[in-house]
């Protein structure tokens, strides 16, 4: 993909989207319960979609809360629901709707006092906390689109586990949530706001300061202070913002916010690489903003809207490769948790670097490789079983410091401190203590490109993978050179289906897997050779996949 002329560069007025006609739409526009693009579309990142195309109006947020009624009554949930909600100019609206129903059918809610905003890893966290100590279990709704661009919504589930809800739970809603669109709403129960707000179902209570004061049980704050971590943030105007002034005071730590907007047009936003405006933590043209200042502090960080991804950036190199830093984040966890239990498992996507592979090797931790989803990592993290979970995107989690449950969905806030921590204990940033593991064990050469396919062939694609795959459907028995040791459709750590396939050879491998909303083949390829070496890889990945749907 091309590089827009003017990516990194902030939003121009019309790049903005008109937000008074968003949210119109969103209460005028009705959606066609027969046509696909504007059904619920549940996935484990939720529904998300845009009012101006009718993806995303006050009716599907009526049904698909109705619908995690229903679910929560077929699965005895009976506790407090704990409602999050980002600063996406949908998220306000959608975020009465879901009221209005769960008051309607008999739900406490729990919200942050003061119309406040509450991130996704805070969610997941009072799920957990609260679950520790009730005979009634409590699950969560989160209102976010997470980076997508200004004019989407979304609305993701987590049950009583506290992480993204399983793929049996989601299509239930999703089916569910159909049903009542395609019934114009009948069976829908809904109250008043003012009522609901009013009525002793809606709990506003304080869901900043027992997250906060919990960190020291995850993060060595003393460690930080104590070197005076000098530590730049750029929220991206997204629902932590207000939380770390509130961690500066709590453990006295000296955080700047960078940039303080909050505007739902996020018009403050550097362009992305496509000239779109996204609030994407892991892109370098998204995090312009916060590159200029990355020779003014210590370390700088940035989250996406609602705080389930992080940005790392350090003097003089910039912004981390996502997979550099999970890498380095592990390399430090491992040698500096004395609590953790050397049988922990440490959990990857399998579309992440092969960089974690070497590190858990080098320490002889138990690797676990599962499909893409951060889904995947939940019970391992539940049961405090896996010690980290962490996916090429930018998102992970991991426990406590006494080896114990800390969330099940990803959290920004802890990883972005977890690089402070790291160069209060051991005098080095992120980047140089990755630049360590390159000596070791050779430099990772990764990237991902899209590539165009018919949905005819994605459907020829989805068939073959349904079979075995071996390097005769590939056409050759070689990648790049080198002989190729495995073609995986199922992921080595769960057996479970990765929807695409990989490929490995001794210093190289790469995954192709469809997009699941447009007509794209995602192929990911990393290579310890060379770029020249990764380029190689790519070309003949794309050629094979070619070969496969001729």
């Amino acid at each position: 993909m091309a590089i827009h002329e003017r990516a990194g560069q902030v939003a121009l007025q019309k790049d903005l989207v008109n937000i008074p006609k968003l949210m119109s739409h969103y209460y005028r526009l009705t959606p066609d319960s027969k046509l696909d693009a504007q059904k619920v579309t549940f996935g484990t990142s939720g529904h998300r979609g845009c009012a101006l195309t009718r993806s995303f109006n006050e009716q599907h947020i009526l049904a698909i809360a109705q619908a995690v009624v229903d679910h929560r009554t077929d699965a005895g949930i009976t506790g407090a629901l704990y409602l999050g909600i980002d600063t996406h100019a949908l998220s306000q609206a959608a975020f009465i709707t879901a009221i209005e129903v769960l008051v309607a059918n008999g739900v406490q809610v729990i919200v942050h006092k003061d119309d406040g905003f509450t991130p996704t890893p805070v969610v997941s966290h009072g799920i957990i906390t609260a679950n520790k100590h009730s005979e009634t279990l409590a699950d969560g709704l989160i209102i976010t689109p997470s980076h997508n661009p200004p004019q989407d919504g979304g609305i993701k589930y987590n049950p009583p586990h506290g992480g993204p809800a399983e793929g049996e739970i989601t299509q239930w809603i999703e089916d569910r949530a159909n049903h009542y669109l395609a019934q114009n709403l009948a069976g829908v129960n809904r109250l008043d706001y003012t009522q609901s707000m009013q009525s002793h179902l809606v709990q506003e209570v304080d869901l900043i300061t027992p997250y906060v004061d919990d960190l020291i049980n995850v993060i060595d704050m003393d460690a930080i202070k104590k070197a005076k971590v000098r530590l730049g943030v750029d929220p991206l105007g997204g629902s932590g913002i207000h939380y770390w002034a509130e961690i500066a005071k709590r453990y006295k730590l000296d955080i700047t916010l960078v940039n303080k907007s909050i505007d739902p047009s996020f018009g403050f936003m550097p362009l992305d690489k496509d000239g779109k405006v996204r609030m994407d933590c892991s892109s370098p043209y998204a995090m312009s903003g916060l590159l200029k200042h990355k020779d003014n502090f210590d370390l700088c960080v940035g989250n996406d809207p609602d705080y389930d991804r992080h940005g790392i950036v350090c003097p003089g190199s910039g912004l981390m490769n996502p997979n550099h830093f999970l890498a380095v984040a592990i390399d430090y966890l491992v040698t500096h948790r004395p609590q953790w239990s050397k049988s922990l498992v440490i959990g990857k996507t399998l579309v992440s670097s092969a960089m974690i592979d070497k590190v858990c090797e080098q320490h002889q931790r138990v690797m676990s490789e599962v499909p893409v989803g951060f889904k995947w990592f939940v019970d391992g993290l539940a049961q405090a079983t896996f010690a980290f979970g962490g996916e090429e995107s930018a998102g992970a989690a991991f426990l406590r410091r006494d080896g114990t449950t800390w969330c099940t969905d990803k959290d920004g806030f802890i990883l972005a401190l977890l690089a402070a921590e790291m160069l209060a204990v051991t005098g080095k940033t992120p980047a140089e203590r990755y630049n360590e593991l390159v000596k070791l064990h050779g430099e990772s050469f990764y990237t991902r490109v899209d590539s165009p396919v018919t949905a005819e062939k994605k459907a020829k694609f989805a068939k073959i993978i349904a079979e075995n795959v071996d390097t005769k459907v590939l056409g050759d028995t070689r990648l790049a050179g080198e002989t190729i040791t495995s073609v995986l459709t199922k992921a080595p750590g769960n057996q479970a289906k990765i929807g695409g396939i990989k490929v490995v050879t001794k210093n190289a491998w790469f995954a192709a897997r469809p997009s699941g909303t447009e007509a794209l083949f995602k192929i990911y390829g990393e290579s310890f050779v060379s770029q020249k070496h990764l380029d190689e890889v790519i070309a003949q990945a794309q050629a094979m996949i070619e070969t496969m749907l001729s």
